[in-house]
């Protein structure tokens, strides 16, 4: 009943920490240089005809009152329309979001599944050729920009040997969007049983997310490596070596016993991706969350800089309770 009940007190305090989150972004987004008026108005527009625009938008009222009528219209799901698209924030983000998480989705899977066993394997033979590669692939991989690596891969995997598609978007121009269910073209071709819609998808997906796994993939491999390696170290695994268990048995004490660093690491690295991905996105065409809330910084488009910063907070929450519900999973001690 433990972890039902940590759930429910995360969950119910979560309203709270939304209207704090809502109620600084409001007040610091309204700190920007620039307004929206004046990308109405353009730059030969008269006193009047600004303060006219700036009535209509209501910027010309005192910001308290402003706040308030955002939350009342926030209460009832309304974010507010985008100044630069025209729609509705929410429509726009329902657009957008799917294109990013089914980036971050398959980066963070293949992060974790390649970068922990590596990571344990390293930590457990700790000499070699592998170790090596891995070692300096470790410490290289941190330090190259994720974007120079997406122009590489793109020039080799799709200029030089024609290999892959390019950088169009999340599927081929002659390629018909699957049916709309999740919004993630992957799960819903497969759904669907688009299969075309599934074989350009996956392969306009290739590039980005390698991109993104073998730039940010050694944060999870190296944390696993050290994680394992202390855990190797240990006295509970000396008394076991001495007490003449398996090495199988004490690599799976072993392993045990690491997990938490590593699941911590990955949320780390989902809750990143989110931002972290709008250079890739860009590259790529992407059309996701990232170059959304860019586009919206330059503009000084209020409503939909809030509501990108709303979702963030909410995703970073929701991730956060997932890393810790793992551990209740993991370490026997929290229960």
């Amino acid at each position: 009943m433990r972890i039902f009940r940590y759930t429910a007190r995360r969950i119910a305090l979560l309203p709270l920490q939304l209207l704090i989150v809502s109620l600084i972004v409001f007040f610091l987004v309204r700190q920007m240089p620039g307004e929206p008026t004046f990308l109405y108005t353009g730059p030969f527009a008269t006193t009047e005809r600004v303060a006219e625009v700036r009535s209509q938008l209501g910027l010309d009222q005192p910001i308290y009152v402003q706040y308030t009528k955002y939350m009342q219209r926030l209460v009832q799901g309304d974010l507010g329309m985008s100044h630069r698209t025209s729609q509705p924030v929410m429509k726009d983000l329902k657009q957008r979001l799917p294109a990013t998480m089914e980036l971050i989705l398959f980066a963070v899977i293949f992060s974790v599944v390649i970068g922990v066993p590596l990571g344990v394997y390293t930590a457990i033979r700790n000499s070699g050729v592998l170790y090596r590669v891995v070692y300096v692939y470790g410490m290289m991989a941190g330090a190259l920009p994720d974007f120079w690596f997406a122009l590489i891969a793109i020039f080799v995997f799709f200029y030089s040997f024609d290999l892959l598609p390019g950088p169009i978007g999340r599927l081929d121009l002659m390629v018909s969007q699957p049916e709309t269910i999740t919004g993630m073209y992957t799960f819903d071709s497969i759904v669907t049983a688009n299969w075309e819609a599934l074989a350009s998808s996956s392969a306009q997906l290739f590039l980005p997310v390698l991109t993104l796994v073998f730039v940010f993939m050694p944060l999870v491999l190296k944390n696993a490596h050290s994680a394992m390696e202390d855990m190797l170290n240990s006295e509970f695994v000396t008394f076991a070596r001495a007490a003449g268990l398996s090495k199988m048995m004490q690599w799976r004490y072993a392993l045990r016993n690491a997990m938490p660093p590593v699941i911590t690491v990955t949320g780390i690295l989902t809750w990143f991706l989110l931002g972290g991905a709008v250079l890739v996105e860009t590259v790529f065409a992407w059309g996701g969350l990232g170059q959304y809330a860019v586009q919206s910084v330059v503009n000084s488009d209020y409503a939909a800089l809030q509501g990108v910063v709303l979702f963030s907070a909410i995703f970073t929450m929701f991730v956060f309770l997932l890393v810790d519900l793992a551990y209740f999973a993991v370490d026997p001690r929290m229960k």
